[in-house]
């Protein structure tokens, strides 16, 4: 396996924009990096699912591709483009915790089975990286793991980030929104592309 280009490509996958990235620096800005942690281990937990789901029927998967990816882009796209007209609203509905229902552990982990991104993240590492090479069902899944860890550390980032400049992005509240609101727009839109 080429480990440097394997890396190179989860990396940049995990810490480029999307819709992880880009709602977890929205929570943890909004409400705080600590209440934002629910969100988080959502994302986790979803991540691994995704993550084993496309370790396990990879090779299923990827012959299917051609005729499952119109209808998750679409799915995919639709939720995306809902999450960004949450965020341009900015009327977060605080549950009895006080942390806003976006920022919930069932928000984070939901949002990873729409979230084309990272299936095809997954598919990709997966088909391209790890299976032409592994095929004990222990070390695709210990892949699937270590592909989980690097995803969900750009959302950490990307959070902690957030958590840094609250005070700058309450000051600024209405154009960060539109600019989050954007960016997951031209999430949504670049996956029919």
């Amino acid at each position: 396996m080429n480990f440097p280009a394997f890396l190179s490509y989860t990396f940049l996958t995990a810490y480029t924009p999307g819709p992880n990235n880009l709602l977890s620096m929205t929570n943890a800005s909004r409400d705080g990096f600590k209440r934002s942690i629910p969100f988080f281990f959502g994302i986790f937990t979803g991540f691994v699912v995704v993550m084993s789901a496309c370790a396990i029927f990879s090779s299923l998967l990827f012959d299917l591709i051609p005729a499952i990816k119109p209808y998750m882009v679409i799915l995919g796209a639709g939720y995306i483009l809902f999450l960004a007209w949450t965020v341009l609203r900015d009327r977060p509905h605080k549950g009895k915790t006080g942390i806003t229902q976006g920022n919930s552990f069932l928000s984070g982990m939901l949002l990873q089975f729409v979230n084309v991104k990272i299936i095809l993240y997954g598919i990709t590492a997966m088909s391209s990286y790890i299976l032409p090479y592994y095929h004990s069902m222990t070390d695709i899944l210990l892949y699937a793991l270590l592909l989980t860890v690097i995803g969900t550390s750009g959302c950490l980032c990307w959070a902690i980030f957030g958590a840094v400049f609250e005070k700058l992005f309450q000051r600024y509240r209405k154009p960060v929104n539109i600019i989050m609101a954007l960016l997951l727009v031209y999430c949504a839109v670049s996956l029919f592309f």
